[in-house]
């Protein structure tokens, strides 16, 4: 696991602790913003798996040109 995949899940982890924070003292902003750390999170997750899947058919057809 990368240095980029692990910031993302504590990032990840850190929102899901501010979302239960926030329910637990009734505060919607603090809830909203562990919400928001969550969503990030997924989108910079997807985000790397992209790059992972786009740099292996990169390598396929590269590899492929070779033979």
């Amino acid at each position: 696991m990368s240095m980029d995949e692990l910031k993302n899940k504590a990032e990840g982890v850190a929102g899901q602790a501010k979302e239960a924070a926030g329910e637990a003292t009734d505060n919607d902003s603090l809830k909203n913003e562990g919400r928001a750390d969550q969503t990030k999170s997924d989108i910079k997750e997807k985000a790397n798996e992209l790059k992972d899947k786009a740099s292996d058919a990169f390598n396929k057809i590269v590899g492929d040109a070779k033979n």
